[in-house]
């Protein structure tokens, strides 16, 4: 019990430190945060307005957009900076009382609520100035939200370990990694694909957290092809892979020897 007391401790302060350097230290702090999703979406809008009449789905382009990119982000940010938790915390893990697990879980916890707090805020800011006006199945947004999380959290672990041991990993994890975005649903309906490119294309799982996150936006959304254990099953793995490498390299963590 005083070991549980103890984790639950070490993680709360790892949290505040997490928010003072990363939020504190810089100028507009969580603004920032909040600006950057708020510009991307702007900035889609305008340009796929110019485009196309209408958006793929609904009335509203920002709506759509919106529905697309902030589940995406929460997989993108959630993985980059788990990737990371070591390196920025590699005075404290000298200490035996702070356990690589500790760095991991306050990190996680830290990005899933400011990118929930982002993801409100926009969404709210979509239906108060953009005028729309339609029901939302928020379970459904929040579990396809907190997959991406996980998915994120296990890539990101993975990701810890395999750019310390192999350098020319992290390159081409991050060529691998930077198409995602066009690939993954954010622009498009992956169910209007043709064949065999529909097939292929949802062998990814952000496509169907994008296509889960959709589905509570807009009732009348089917999402064709959509298969919620697929993805939930793939992020679990990945953690479970993630855990398993960190747990055979924590010696070697604590000694800065990776």
């Amino acid at each position: 019990m005083k070991l549980i007391e103890q984790h639950f401790r070490v993680t709360a302060a790892l949290i505040v430190r997490e928010m003072s350097t990363r939020y504190g230290s810089k100028p507009g702090g969580y603004l920032w945060a909040i600006f950057d999703p708020v510009a991307h979406v702007a900035m889609m809008t305008v340009i796929f307005q110019a485009i196309a009449r209408m958006p793929a789905l609904g009335l509203s382009f920002p709506l759509f957009f919106a529905s697309g990119y902030l589940p995406f982000t929460f997989y993108q940010r959630m993985s980059s900076f788990m990737a990371g938790t070591m390196k920025a915390n590699k005075t404290l893990l000298s200490y035996p009382v702070v356990s690589p697990f500790d760095a991991i879980i306050s990190r996680f916890i830290l990005q899933f609520m400011t990118d929930a707090l982002v993801a409100a805020m926009i969404l709210l800011m979509i239906i108060e100035f953009g005028g729309v006006a339609m029901p939302m199945y928020i379970a459904g947004m929040v579990q396809a939200a907190g997959v991406a999380a996980v998915l994120g959290l296990g890539i990101g672990t993975i990701n810890i370990v395999m750019f310390a041991r192999f350098p020319l990993y992290e390159q081409i994890f991050g060529i691998i990694n930077r198409p995602l975005f066009m690939v993954s649903g954010v622009f498009f309906l992956p169910e209007t694909l043709p064949n065999p490119f529909r097939d292929f294309i949802l062998y990814n799982p952000l496509v169907h957290i994008i296509m889960w996150f959709r589905s509570g936006i807009y009732s009348e959304y089917r999402a064709d092809g959509l298969d919620k254990g697929y993805v939930i099953e793939f992020a679990l793995v990945c953690f479970a892979l993630g855990l398993m490498l960190l747990t055979v390299s924590t010696r070697e963590i604590r000694e800065d020897r990776l």
